[in-house]
């Protein structure tokens, strides 16, 4: 499995780590799993439709980080990243905290993948 980053993307995880000290170790165990099984696997994950595009863009909804001691996984990250199955590619598009922002910025996705 092959893992790219948008530039934003590396931008919203150096903003993150300054806060939030374990993000970096936090975010590799992501990848792990990610790289087992990065199809959308409710209620952890699940796909973005509604975008006008063809390739699966995914949302992890819970990520828990050792930074929350005690606050469960409801107060995480989000991640929103691409899937390429043929290519077994991953592209991280956006990565932010739940009570910061609302929901994935859908311009970020749109610009890049249409």
């Amino acid at each position: 499995m092959q893992f790219e980053e948008l530039t934003e993307y590396t931008k919203d995880v150096q903003r993150l780590s300054r806060k939030y000290r374990t993000l970096k170790d936090d975010l590799n165990t992501v990848k792990k799993v990610v790289q087992i099984s990065p199809a959308a696997r409710p209620p952890f994950s699940f796909r973005i439709d509604g975008l006008g595009i063809e390739d699966c863009v995914i949302k992890v909804k819970k990520i828990a980080s050792k930074s929350f001691k005690g606050k469960g996984v409801n107060s995480g990250f989000r991640l929103v990243y691409a899937y390429f199955e043929e290519q077994q590619k991953v592209i991280f598009i956006e990565l932010y905290h739940k009570s910061k922002k609302a929901s994935e910025d859908r311009a970020r996705i749109k610009t890049h993948f249409k």
